[in-house]
């Protein structure tokens, strides 16, 4: 339309413009052939599916899939509330997976996180822990069971009391105050 109308400035604007929008095309396309994803380390997809975002558009910094490594593991507790006093960094204790109950793996407390969460109507604390045992080829990333923490040696009577002792304590608290 410009250079029918014999408009040579506004028809070089239209052709300069065209030739950015050209430039920007050849470098994205440019980028697209550079695109190489590789992990760091040689591990297992923990999250993320390729094929559900297969032509969806992904910006930088955009989680596309989340790795755990093959040769080392973290152990994540989810400590009462009411038993988080008795934890500290560096207290050892046990581990074992429901998919193996009869291999009792060795665990160090490392993180206690001071944030808890609620879940089921309570309150867990997330409490990092090492595995001190073997790696074997059959242990997957979230993994579950039952994690012991050692800690000093109680009376009988008070672990079977304890619970509801505090239960009490708090009930009368809270009619008090």
């Amino acid at each position: 339309e410009a250079q029918a109308d014999y408009n040579r400035a506004k028809a070089q604007i239209i052709t300069a413009q065209i030739s950015q929008a050209d430039a920007e095309i050849a470098l994205l396309d440019e980028q697209i052939q550079r695109t190489r994803i590789v992990a760091p380390f040689d591990s297992f997809i923990v999250s993320g599916d390729l094929s559900q975002s297969l032509g969806a558009p992904v910006e930088r910094g955009d989680v596309l899939f989340e790795l755990a490594p093959l040769d080392s593991y973290r152990v994540i507790l989810d400590v009462d509330e009411r038993d988080i006093v008795d934890l500290v960094e560096d207290q050892p204790g046990k581990l074992v997976l429901t998919s193996a109950p009869e291999e009792v793996l060795i665990i160090t407390v490392e993180k206690i996180t001071p944030l808890s969460s609620a879940e089921e109507g309570r309150n867990y604390f997330r409490v990092e822990a090492r595995l001190d045992s073997e790696v074997t080829p059959s242990f997957r990333p979230g993994m579950e069971g039952v994690g012991k923490v050692y800690i000093e040696e109680r009376k009988l009577i008070w672990v079977w009391t304890y619970k509801v002792t505090h239960w009490i304590r708090m009930f009368f608290w809270s009619w008090w105050h």
